[in-house]
């Protein structure tokens, strides 16, 4: 099943019981999904990855909200923006722990024979690719540089 269609079954569920909550945090992610179909033309799909991609940028945006409300002590805002963000979280696959992000990314540093902080473009591009949607960018980047200096 596509992840716009799980989306769609979902936003019904919410619907149904009430959650409102739910139903925004779904419905945000729906227009998402439609704004990305118009942007490549009426006749192509958006694909899972894209998807993925869509569904991520959500959550991020979310937390980082949350973050910013946090910091402001306005935690009457920030408990919305993560318990969308927790909505939107089941769309994506499991994370991965550091531990695991770390061990993919010495493979790659050994593999494209990585040496010092010049080389980090191009171990970021093949990780983050082959670990999209399990980990978000700052915990790899953060990792690729611990390793490269």
């Amino acid at each position: 099943m596509s992840l716009q269609k799980e989306v769609m079954d979902k936003m019904k569920e919410a619907m149904k019981s009430k959650d409102t909550v739910a139903l925004t945090a779904l419905r945000a992610l729906k227009s998402a999904f439609m704004l990305a179909k118009t942007e490549t033309g009426v006749a192509e799909e958006i694909t899972e990855e894209q998807e993925l991609k869509i569904v991520q940028k959500q959550v991020k945006q979310r937390k980082d909200s949350a973050a910013i409300f946090v910091a402001q002590n306005r935690n009457d805002l920030a408990e919305p923006e993560l318990a969308e963000a927790k909505v939107l979280e089941q769309f994506l696959p499991a994370a991965l722990s550091e531990e695991e992000i770390e061990k993919v990314v010495v493979d790659t540093i050994a593999k494209v024979n990585a040496e010092g902080m010049k080389d980090m473009g191009k171990v970021m591009g093949i990780v983050s690719q082959e670990l999209a949607g399990q980990a978000d960018g700052k915990t790899i980047s953060s990792i690729v540089r611990a390793k490269l200096t």
